[in-house]
C-alpha cells in the first residue's frame, strides 16, 4: 500500500492549482468539470494533488465546506488486491462509500472503491492495470477534461540557490500523513487504521510543554512502510485541539513531502513565496552543545541553520540524519500545513527531539495568534 494522491476540498480549485504552481513548483496536469464540482490535478514528480470546488450547492464539496475549513478529503491509498482488502475492510466494520468500479481501457484499466475514514476524511483505494490515468474521475462520462502543458514555475533571479533544482524534482515522494483526533479518540483511531487497512503500531510520543501537550502514536504499514502519525490533544489548549476546533472535527494537519536535497529545495521555495515556521537561533546553539559529532561540516551546519531546518542525529546510524522544516498554513485559518523532510543514510522513524522542536515551533504561532487564555502561556 501506497499514497496513490491527495485531494482537497477548497473553495476555488483554479485559484489553488496555481497557488500550487506558483509557490510550491507543481505542475499543471488536467481540468474536469461535472454538474455541480470542478476538479483540477497537479503534480510534482510522483506526488499528485487533486484540487475540488464546488459550482453549486449540490456539490459534495460545497457540503463539506459547509462543515470545515478547506483541507484534505480524501487520502487515496493505491493497493495490490482491492477486492481483498475492502473484504477484510467491511468485515471489520469499514461504511463503504463507493463499492468496486471497474474501468477498463486499450492499454490497460483500473478498479476503485472508496470507505468512509476517521471524521469526514474518506479513502480511495484503487488497483491499476498496466498504464493508466491518474484519476477516476476523469474518466467518468458525465465530466469533460482540459489538459495543460507542461510547465516550470521560475523562481526570482534575488537570493537563488547555488544548486538549482527543477521544480519537477523538488519533491521525491510522500513520506508521511499526520491525522489529528479528538481527545480520548486515539486508541479507536489506531485499532480502525490496524483492523481495516492493515497498519501497525511504532513510535510513541508524549510531548508535554509549560503550556500544552499531544499524545502521538505512530502507524506503519507492514509491507510498504507507509507510515501514518496519529495525534490526541493532551491539554485544553493544545495545538491538536486548536485544530480540532478550527477544522470542526478531526482531519489531516499535515503531509511530510520527501526531499533529496532540503537545504537548495528551502531556499528555491522561498524564492517562490512559500512561507515557513520559523526556528529560534538558540536552537541551533543547543544543538551544537547537544550532539558534538553530528556529521555535518561546518559550511553544511551553518546552511542548515541559515534555513531553519530541524535536525535529529540517530544514535543507531551514527550517519543516520533526519532534517524537517514545516511550512505555515497553507488556508486562512491555522490548519493544513506541508513538512519536508529528508532522510539522511536511511534514517528512520521520527526523532522525538525534532517532534518536540515542531510542537514548540507551532506554540510559538499559537501565542502570536493569542490562542492560549490569558495567562497560561508563558
Amino acid at each position: 500500500m501506497k499514497i496513490d494522491h491527495i485531494h482537497f476540498y477548497v473553495e476555488d480549485a483554479s485559484a489553488s492549482r496555481d497557488w500550487f504552481m506558483q509557490h510550491m513548483g507543481f505542475q499543471a496536469l488536467a481540468s474536469s468539470v461535472s454538474r455541480h464540482t470542478l476538479t483540477t490535478a497537479v503534480k510534482s514528480n510522483v506526488v499528485y494533488i487533486v484540487l475540488s470546488s464546488p459550482l453549486t450547492s449540490e456539490s459534495p464539496v460545497a457540503q463539506f465546506l459547509r462543515l470545515h475549513p478547506p483541507g484534505v478529503a480524501d487520502i487515496a491509498f493505491a493497493v495490490s488486491d482491492l477486492e481483498g482488502l475492502m473484504e477484510k475492510a467491511v468485515a471489520n466494520g469499514a461504511k463503504v462509500l463507493e463499492p468496486v468500479q471497474q474501468q477498463l481501457l486499450a492499454q490497460g484499466g483500473w478498479k476503485w472503491a472508496k470507505i468512509a475514514a476517521w471524521g469526514s476524511l474518506s479513502h480511495t483505494l484503487t488497483e491499476r492495470i498496466g498504464n493508466t490515468p491518474l484519476l477516476p474521475a476523469f474518466l467518468a462520462s458525465e465530466f469533460t477534461t482540459k489538459s495543460f502543458p507542461s510547465t516550470e514555475p521560475k523562481a526570482t533571479p534575488e537570493r537563488l540557490p547555488s544548486q538549482l533544482i527543477r521544480n519537477s524534482e523538488l519533491f521525491a515522494g510522500i513520506d508521511h500523513v499526520v491525522l489529528n483526533v479528538g481527545a480520548g479518540d486515539l486508541e479507536l483511531a489506531l485499532d480502525w487504521y490496524e483492523n481495516v487497512l492493515g497498519f501497525r503500531r511504532q513510535q510513541r510520543f508524549t510531548i508535554q510543554t509549560d503550556n500544552s501537550g499531544l499524545r502521538s502514536q505512530v502507524m506503519v504499514h507492514p509491507k510498504s512502510g507507509l507510515q501514518l502519525p496519529i495525534n490526541e490533544p493532551a491539554s485544553a489548549n493544545s495545538q491538536i485541539q486548536e485544530f480540532l476546533d478550527v477544522n470542526q472535527g478531526p482531519g489531516i494537519q499535515h503531509i511530510a513531502l520527501e526531499t533529496p536535497q532540503i537545504v537548495q529545495a528551502i531556499a528555491q521555495l522561498r524564492n517562490l513565496g512559500l512561507s515557513f515556521l520559523s526556528i529560534p537561533p538558540t536552537y541551533y546553539t543547543q544543538l551544537r552543545l547537544n550532539y558534538p559529532g553530528l556529521p555535518l561540516s561546518a559550511a553544511e551546519f551553518e546552511e542548515i541553520a541559515a534555513q531553519e531546518i530541524l535536525v535529529d542525529w540517530q544514535d543507531k546510524s551514527r550517519r543516520a540524519l533526519l532534517l524537517q522544516t514545516f511550512t505555515q498554513p497553507i488556508f486562512e485559518q491555522p490548519t493544513f500545513f506541508f513538512e519536508l523532510i529528508e532522510r539522511r543514510q536511511e534514517a528512520e522513524g521520527f526523532g522525538e527531539g525534532n517532534f518536540r522542536a515542531l510542537f514548540e515551533a507551532i506554540e510559538r504561532e499559537q501565542m502570536k495568534r493569542g490562542s492560549f487564555p490569558l495567562g497560561e502561556a508563558k
